[in-house]
Order: C-alpha cells, then sequence, then structure tokens
C-alpha cells in the first residue's frame, strides 16, 4: 500500500488519530519508536528549529521539504501529513508542491487559504478572497491524483470574515474533494461542531496544544466533539527547548549533564550506533 492508502486505512479505523508534531530526523524516528503510526510535519516546529524564530511565512519550499526528507528517512514507515502552508505561492505553485511531497511518499498535505506574501505584521490572519481560495484547493486536489496524496484543506478566515464564512470555505473544500478539513482558531466548542458538520463526514483534524487564541478541548473531549485527528505542536516543541535550556543551566553550574539527562548509553542505543556498526561489518575490508 502506498502512504496515503496506508493512511486512509489508518483514518478508517474507530479510534482517534493522535498525530505528533516532527520537525527533523530525531523527532521523526523518537515518534515511530514511540509507537505512533503517523505524525505532522509541522511548519511552526520547523521554523523554531531552523531558524530559531516565529511561523510568521519566513520558511521557504525548500527548506520544509529538506526537512520532510530528513523525518522520512529516519523513519520510513511513519505516515507524514506535510505542512504544505499556503502552497508557497499561487495556483499553480500549489500544485508543483502537491506533487513534490506526493513524490517524495507523503501521505497527506495541509493547504491554507491564507494570503502570501503576509502583511508586515504578526497580527491577524487575512485570508484569499472566497474564489482564489477555491481554486487553490482544487489545483491541490487535481495535482493529487499523480500520487494519491490526501489533501487537508484549512481555513483561516475565522477571525477576520466570521464563523458563517468558514463554514462556507469549508463547505466548498469538501465540494472540491478534500479529504480532510481544519478550521484554524475556533473561539468555542459550538464552532467547533459547525466545523465539524461543514465537513459532512469527511476527516477534521485539529491542533490540540494550548496557548493559541483559539479553544483547546482535550483529546477525549476532541474525539468526542467529531474531530478524527489531533496534532500537538507545542507539546512536542516546548519540552525539547526546556531539556536544552535545562542542559544549558547545568552546564553554567559546573556539572556535566542535566538530572534529566537520559544515560549515555540509552542515546547511543536511540541513535543507533550499534546497529551502524553490524551494517558497516559487512563492507569491512580484512586486515
Amino acid at each position: 500500500m502506498t502512504p496515503p492508502d496506508r493512511l486512509r486505512a489508518l483514518l478508517a479505523e474507530p479510534a482517534f488519530v493522535v498525530m505528533p508534531a516532527v520537525w527533523d530526523g530525531l523527532t521523526s524516528k523518537l515518534t515511530a519508536q514511540g509507537g505512533f503510526k503517523s505524525a505532522f510535519l509541522s511548519g511552526s516546529c520547523v521554523a523554531a528549529s531552523r531558524l530559531g524564530g516565529p511561523d510568521l511565512d519566513l520558511i521557504s519550499f525548500a527548506e520544509m521539504f529538506d526537512s520532510f526528507d530528513q523525518v522520512r528517512a529516519a523513519a520510513p514507515d511513519l505516515l507524514i501529513l506535510a505542512d504544505g502552508d499556503h502552497g508557497h505561492g499561487n495556483a499553480m505553485n500549489v500544485q508543483r508542491t502537491v506533487r513534490a511531497y506526493g513524490r517524495a511518499g507523503a501521505a497527506g498535505i495541509l493547504i491554507e487559504d491564507k494570503i502570501t506574501p503576509r502583511a508586515l505584521t504578526a497580527t491577524g490572519k487575512p485570508t484569499l478572497p472566497r474564489e482564489a481560495a477555491r481554486m487553490k484547493i482544487r489545483a491541490a486536489v487535481e495535482a493529487a491524483k499523480d500520487s494519491g496524496i490526501m489533501i487537508l484543506a484549512r481555513t483561516d478566515c475565522r477571525p477576520t470574515l466570521g464563523m458563517d464564512e468558514a463554514v462556507a470555505r469549508i463547505e466548498m473544500f469538501v465540494a472540491e474533494g478534500a479529504e480532510i478539513l481544519l478550521l484554524d482558531s475556533p473561539k468555542d466548542i459550538d464552532e467547533i461542531r459547525r466545523a465539524v458538520a461543514a465537513a459532512a463526514g469527511r476527516h477534521s483534524f485539529s491542533v490540540l496544544s494550548p496557548g493559541a487564541p483559539r479553544v483547546t478541548p482535550s483529546r477525549d473531549e476532541a474525539a468526542a466533539l467529531g474531530y478524527k485527528i489531533g496534532t500537538f505542536p507545542t507539546a512536542m516543541l516546548s519540552p525539547a527547548v526546556g531539556a536544552i535550556k535545562a542542559g544549558l543551566h547545568a552546564l553554567n553550574a559546573g556539572q556535566s549533564a542535566a538530572a534529566s539527562a537520559i544515560p549515555p548509553a540509552e542515546l547511543s542505543t536511540l541513535l543507533g550506533y550499534a546497529d551502524y556498526e553490524e551494517q558497516a561489518q559487512r563492507f569491512a575490508v580484512p586486515d
């Protein structure tokens, strides 16, 4: 089965699907070793790890795609739903983006309706006019036919254009053939219910990390509300940052490692040193 078909089969199972956020080979490998079958290549996490900066459309297609390549190589069996952002341009850019991720083995890709390039402000999420947004998703669905990659259509219009427009866009994206839908920044549970209903039986995706200006249900609440997939970018990135800060604090305090550090032998095993040695011996030249 192809990665998209494997993801469709996973989503056909009754359980709520947890997609940890990943951003490089190490996070991907750890996620697979943790027993997860799928993960979300998070644009915010990639921006944080590569730039040490915010998720404000500063990451390029090439950087995101390189991160995907790292993630895929480190855990080939992990089903990756990639953050395609706004498709990195117009509808034709969307097609190129979708086809590239499909050829490379992504199981799904997110395409959103935000305006690009964004205004020079960190506030607000201005979105494309409705028909322009339609054409982006139409282009994505058409390009997806080459590989079968699943299209996740996201609307960011709720804060600026209101919930009625967000519902209309979700219904429009369903009509265009998107298989997964995402309403960004729902303000309350009623808006979540409206968005899930507008998806008309297609899978609904939610960002369940707290902190952003949106209602954030628990995992069990999300499943009860009709969400099928949940990702947790801050829940992955924040502990990683905390661990690095703890290590730096330990060094400043004259210690050799933080109390939370895993033992060297465990780290060596996790990174695959023994596996490397075993494989390398097949190519060793006798003395």
